[in-house]
Parts: C-alpha cells; sequence; structure tokens
C-alpha cells in the first residue's frame, strides 16, 4: 500500500486540518513528515473547535496510529499544552501517538534566537511566528541540535547545557540574553511527559506499515509556497513542505508515494512577510478576511487576502505531482456578485507570463485577471456537487481545466459534515 500525501498549495492556512480529520476514517495511520509548532490545524466537529499545533490531526480517532515524524521539529512544553489540551475528549494517547527518536527539539533558547535574529532583521523581517523553528532546523543542519531519542540518554542534561551555552554566545551578541529559568522548567517538565508516550525508530514503523498493506495519510504543514527551496525565499519556512518532503521527513521511498492531495482556498491569503501578487488592500480584502475570519491559528495575526493566484497554483500543482485537488472555503465568496481569478502576470517590461518568477520578492507583477460571476447564495443546503450553484461549479471547472486536475472536494464551512465530495463514478 503506498503512502498518500496531503499538503496545502498556498502560503499555509488552507484548511489541512478539517481534511486530515474528514479523511481519517479511510486510514490507520496518519503522519505528520515536517514543521513544528507554527503550524495551526483547525479541526471543528460537534460544535467543538480545536487547533493543533505538532500532533497530527487523526489524533481524535483511537483506531489511527499517529506519527510524529523524524523531519518535524518539536517543542516539549507546547506539547505539555497540547497534551493537556486534549484531556476533555478522554483519548488515550499513549496507545496511538508515536514519536520519532530522531525528532528535533526545540530548546527555550532557540525561541530567544528567533526573537532576536528577526528584530534584527527589522524592516527586511520575514515574519517568523517566533516558535525557534528556524534555529531549530539551523542546528540540525549544522549537526548539533537535540533529538528526542537523546532524552532517554542519560547524558542529555550536559548536551542540553552544552547547546544552551552556545545560544547563549549568539543572544550576548544581539545583547538579548535573557533568564531562562521559568521556560527551562516548562521545558523540563515536557521532556518527561514525552517519555510517558511511544518513542520509535519510526522509519521502521511506518515501512512496516507499508509492507502491511496499511492505509497512510502523510500530513504536511504550512504550504507549498512556503517551502524552503521552492516557495517565494526568503519569505519561506525552514522545511520541505511539499510531496517530497515525506520522503526524508518520514523515510519513505519515492516509490512508496501514492496520491498527492492538494488543498487550496478558493482565494488566497497570507500571513506574515512576502510577496503577495494578488493582495486586496481595500473592502474587498477587509470582507475576504471577516468572512472567512481569515486570523492566524497559530498567532492570532490577521491574514493578508486576496483573489486566486493561478499561475502560483499550477506551480504548486506541478512541483507536487498533485493527482486530487480539494476547494476550501468556497463559502466565504458567498456575498460576493463578481469573482475574480489571476490567470497570468503582467511584467515590468509588458511581457505576460504564466509562471512564478525566481525574482518574484523583487518583481513588480501586475495581475492578469479573468472574472466571473458570483453565486449569491449559501452552500448550507449543498450536499453533493449536483446541488451546487450552477456559477460556482463553472468556477471549479474553470479552474480544473487550467491546471488539468479535478477537484473531488468542495468545502462550504468549517464543521466536518460541511464537506461536499464528487462521485468518482
Amino acid at each position: 500500500m503506498k503512502v498518500d500525501v496531503l499538503l496545502g498549495l498556498q502560503w499555509g492556512d488552507e484548511g489541512k486540518g478539517k481534511i486530515v480529520d474528514y479523511l481519517a476514517p479511510k486510514y490507520k495511520v496518519v503522519a505528520r513528515f515536517q514543521g513544528g509548532p507554527n503550524a495551526g490545524h483547525t479541526l471543528e466537529f460537534d460544535n467543538i473547535k480545536h487547533v493543533l499545533h505538532q500532533i497530527p490531526s487523526g489524533i481524535f480517532r483511537q483506531d489511527i496510529v499517529n506519527i510524529i515524524g523524524n523531519g518535524v521539529v518539536l517543542d516539549p512544553i507546547i506539547f505539555k499544552k497540547e497534551i493537556e489540551g486534549l484531556k476533555p475528549f478522554n483519548l488515550d494517547l499513549t496507545k496511538n501517538l508515536f514519536i520519532s527518536k530522531k525528532t528535533q527539539i526545540i530548546l527555550p533558547s532557540h525561541r530567544m534566537l528567533d526573537a532576536a535574529l528577526e528584530k534584527a532583521k527589522g524592516k527586511d523581517k520575514i515574519g517568523s511566528t517566533l516558535k525557534g523553528i528556524g534555529p531549530a532546523y539551523q542546528d540540525k543542519i549544522g549537526r548539533h541540535g537535540l533529538r528526542v531519542g537523546d532524552i532517554l540518554s542519560p547524558t542529555f542534561k550536559q548536551r542540553y547545557d552544552k547547546l544552551v551555552e552556545e545560544h547563549r554566545r549568539k543572544l550576548s551578541y544581539f545583547d538579548a540574553v535573557e533568564d531562562m529559568s521559568e521556560q527551562e522548567a516548562e521545558f523540563f517538565e515536557g521532556i518527561e511527559l514525552l517519555k510517558k508516550y511511544n518513542i520509535v525508530d519510526s522509519e521502521y514503523l511506518i515501512n512496516e506499515k507499508i509492507n502491511e498493506s496499511t492505509t497512510i495519510l502523510a500530513e504536511g504543514a504550512q504550504g507549498s509556497l512556503l517551502d524552503v527551496d521552492f516557495g517565494s525565499y526568503p519569505f519561506v519556512t525552514s522545511s520541505t513542505t511539499i510531496a517530497s518532503g515525506a520522503c526524508t521527513g518520514l523515510g519513505v521511498a519515492p516509490k512508496n508515494i501514492g496520491n498527492v492531495l492538494g488543498i487550496f482556498k478558493a482565494y488566497c491569503t497570507r500571513v506574515g512577510s512576502g510577496p503577495f501578487p494578488t493582495e486586496l488592500e481595500d473592502e474587498t480584502g477587509e470582507l475576504l478576511r471577516k468572512n472567512g475570519n481569515e486570523f492566524g491559528a497559530t498567532t492570532g495575526r490577521p491574514r493578508r487576502c486576496g483573489w486566486l493566484d493561478l499561475p502560483a497554483l499550477k506551480y504548486a500543482v506541478m512541483i507536487n505531482g498533485v493527482t486530487e485537488l480539494f476547494m476550501m472555503k468556497a463559502d466565504v465568496l458567498n456575498d460576493f456578485e463578481e469573482i475574480k481569478i489571476c490567470t497570468h502576470y503582467e511584467l515590468e517590461n509588458g511581457e505576460i507570463s504564466s509562471q512564478l518568477p525566481y525574482d518574484i520578492c523583487d518583481t513588480k507583477l501586475t495581475p492578469v485577471y479573468k472574472t466571473f460571476k458570483g453565486w449569491g447564495t449559501s452552500l448550507d443546503s449543498a450536499n453533493n456537487f449536483d446541488k451546487l450553484p450552477y456559477e460556482l461549479m463553472i468556477y471549479i471547472k474553470f479552474i480544473e481545466d487550467e491546471l488539468g486536475v479535478p477537484i473531488n472536494l468542495v468545502s462550504t464551512g468549517p464543521n466536518r459534515n460541511q464537506t461536499v465530495i464528487r462521485d468518482k463514478h
């Protein structure tokens, strides 16, 4: 059985948490393969709203194995808070939550470094979530980070102290050394809690499941346009957010990747700094933000909003090898008389292009739009594709034709049951 990969095709916040939760009954394993507490996957069911940051979104299903893979960076403090936040659901997480020994650990000093580095950038800051993600990945690449498996070693505290001392030297350069005693106390409480869970060689576990023909879903965090290689660099995250990241972040061979499920909003949003060609800094953008409740699940920051960007979406579909598309938040557009899609970019020299330029951060782009008539009605009564408004179907078909990939799911609201699936037969 091959591993299906589910990921976002924009700048994150596409609605991955809802879809993983919705699709979870089809799978016996859900595995996070990259990112850390900078991700916020929101799930809504039974009139309950819950946000997960590091724990996979299949956790609410007791019969599903949930794996935090080696490509993730894990903050023990936030992990402890997540576990406490799940207590009302009466879940026995010791049975279905597994953590890779090779998962990197975020230290309190990583957070301080993150804040100091971001502050030093001044007006050129990238919009970091200040969760310590970048510095943790830097230590990983620098080959002196600490991993979850290390907490089982009797020398863990000494290794921790050595790394923190190195961080203090860096922080002194920024004159940003602070007392960490309170955070360290929380950190080591989180470390002790981690020891109660299944700390495993997850690459063996997931490959055993593949050989047993178990259904597996690899859950991505952030979005493809934030990928450290293929995103709008340097305004990107520090990990591989595209489908290939599932291979390196879980220890899965490329031949074992199956369907790639790409999630996108019916419009675009972005949190933090960085290029956003279709951004609407007007009443229309404000209405998108209001209707979509566009505030970061992790940071609470208002999201920048704009029309759907087709060149960027085509790019994400291409580099991921997307086989199915899921459109989220179609209901947010219910109130618009006209809806636009950016089909091309007009460059400064007058050239019309459908490609995402290498220097998108420094190139002035003017979006070329195609206008569609809005559907102007609620989608609450739509429980299958045949019930979707005609104008919405026109919108969907145009996107499908341009991308060459079918849209097999349309989300019409935040709850599990507000999901329309296309009959593939």
